[in-house]
């Protein structure tokens, strides 16, 4: 600001008013000089570069309002901020839309157009959209780092009983919270592939017993063994569903469906062993257990909570549905296309194996996956070459969009990493800021320095974060902040 005698200001009249009319604004922006004219400005009059047209006749205040530094020799105005994000800010003057270059950080590039007060909606949809992506990342870093420190903190105004119900969760649904949470974990997942073995193996003919009447049935060793695990399965399901935040939720989610079917059907064919007979003919209550210990198989699938390789491979398959759907709609008209020309072409043949194109399908089927059974196959020459034809265009349309669904696979595995390291690193920088926080605390005489006007080292530093972005407190006092620009090169 002008002082005194100062003589930095020599165009600037003492009511404020600029004595050049020149049409040109001159901006700095990092380092990187940038001239605009007038006219090109006032189409967007609500930007921030449109605002320096009229802010010259304001006087000092109302031009170190908009800008960092202003040099009136040059009539060059100074701002500290991302050259390269300043660079593709400025198109919306010429072309009237904004592309976000490769390499600059979505939210940075965001926060720079609130800077420079540039509306969101000149910013073209594809870079939208790599922005919502972001905030997407940002919001499940938060949700992450909540729901650790929700496990971290205590909160005295609990009952005991809620407490309790907070250590039960964290001790079943959480391994990584302690090391008996990882035993538990571990034991769970040993019951789980000792329970799918024992199922396995009971069907054996060398392992069954026969019981009075005749029937084979499962050893009784094995068949105590599974009770126990069921047993396990069950309490582990009661524990956690009691301890649920939220029981409707708990109930309802994929999960917790499957533990539910992997745990039923033993009580069900116990029910129904015991009680069926006074019920229903023998036979029926045999075939009804039957089926519902098939249901078994359905325990396999709890190994996808203790493997984050199946979780993964779960959500990347929900990512793939569109690619899924392009792949069974190539093979759906191969098959059907290949098994109508199959059917057409084998007529002639007396012994042809092609009653009808129904039929056919199987053919079609087996044929496009390379699978070929050899039940059905072409005894003619046009059939043969229909038959070269159909598995070799099988092949392609099955290798087509196998890339895209590996490449989710990818992404998705490798940006949970990425979000798993962000969050730790945001707990850190947390632990920092309360640990610089509390020495602050300490630092009375250099506060009371600063209250009086004096510029000691932490005054400056204060001074120095006020024009920052963010504020993230380092260890070294001489260098204990960084700009958000920083943080993301």
């Amino acid at each position: 600001y002008k002082m005194a005698g100062d003589s930095r200001f020599p165009d600037v009249d003492t009511d404020g008013s600029e004595k050049s009319e020149e049409m040109e604004i001159v901006v700095n922006v990092g380092g990187v000089r940038q001239v605009f004219y007038e006219d090109n400005l006032n189409q967007y009059p609500e930007t921030r570069l449109a605002e320096l047209v009229n802010c010259l006749s304001g006087g000092y205040d109302t031009i170190f309002s908009l800008c960092d530094d202003y040099d009136p020799g040059k009539r060059e105005f100074y701002f500290d901020r991302d050259p390269d994000a300043f660079k593709c800010i400025i198109d919306v003057y010429y072309f009237g839309e904004i592309h976000m270059k490769k390499g600059i950080c979505p939210i940075c590039f965001k926060n720079e157009m609130e800077f420079w007060k540039v509306d969101l909606k000149f910013l073209d949809d594809c870079c939208k959209a790599h922005l919502s992506e972001k905030k997407e990342e940002l919001e499940e870093i938060a949700r992450r780092v909540q729901l650790i420190l929700d496990d971290l903190g205590v909160d005295a105004s609990e009952s005991r009983w809620k407490r309790c119900q907070k250590c039960i969760w964290k001790f079943l649904e959480k391994p990584e919270s302690s090391y008996p949470a990882r035993v538990i974990a571990v034991l769970s997942f040993l019951f789980i592939l000792i329970s799918s073995v024992v199922m396995c193996v009971g069907t054996i003919p060398d392992l069954q017993v026969v019981d009075a009447e005749g029937n084979r049935m499962e050893h009784p060793t094995l068949d105590s063994i599974e009770t126990a695990c069921i047993g396990w399965f069950t309490m582990e399901y009661v524990l956690r569903l009691i301890s649920s935040p939220n029981k409707f939720h708990f109930a309802l989610s994929f999960m917790n469906i499957v533990d539910v079917l992997a745990i039923l059907p033993f009580y069900v064919s116990l029910t129904l062993t015991h009680l069926g007979n006074k019920l229903m003919e023998l036979s029926n209550v045999q075939q009804a257990v039957q089926a519902l210990r098939i249901m078994r198989i359905a325990r396999i699938f709890k190994l996808a909570r203790h493997s984050s390789g199946l979780q993964t491979l779960t959500y990347a398959l929900k990512r793939s549905f569109k690619e899924l759907g392009l792949l069974l709609m190539y093979l759906a008209v191969g098959i059907f296309v290949f098994s109508a020309l199959g059917y057409t072409m084998e007529q002639s043949h007396p012994e042809t194996l092609f009653k009808s194109i129904p039929q056919s399908f199987w053919w079609a089927i087996i044929t496009m996956t390379t699978v070929g059974y050899g039940d059905i196959y072409p005894k003619t020459t046009l059939g043969k070459l229909n038959a070269a034809i159909s598995f070799l265009c099988g092949v392609i349309a099955i290798a087509l969009p196998i890339h895209p669904i590996i490449n989710n696979f990818v992404r998705y595995y490798n940006k949970q990493r990425v979000l798993e390291t962000a969050a730790k690193h945001e707990l850190e920088l947390m632990e920092l800021n309360s640990a610089e926080g509390k020495a602050a605390g300490s630092r009375t005489e250099l506060e009371d320095l600063s209250r009086e006007g004096k510029e000691g080292p932490f005054y400056s530093s204060r001074i120095k974060v006020s024009h920052s972005d963010t504020f993230i407190h380092l260890l070294s006092e001489e260098k204990h902040y960084r700009t958000r620009l920083q943080s993301c090169k």
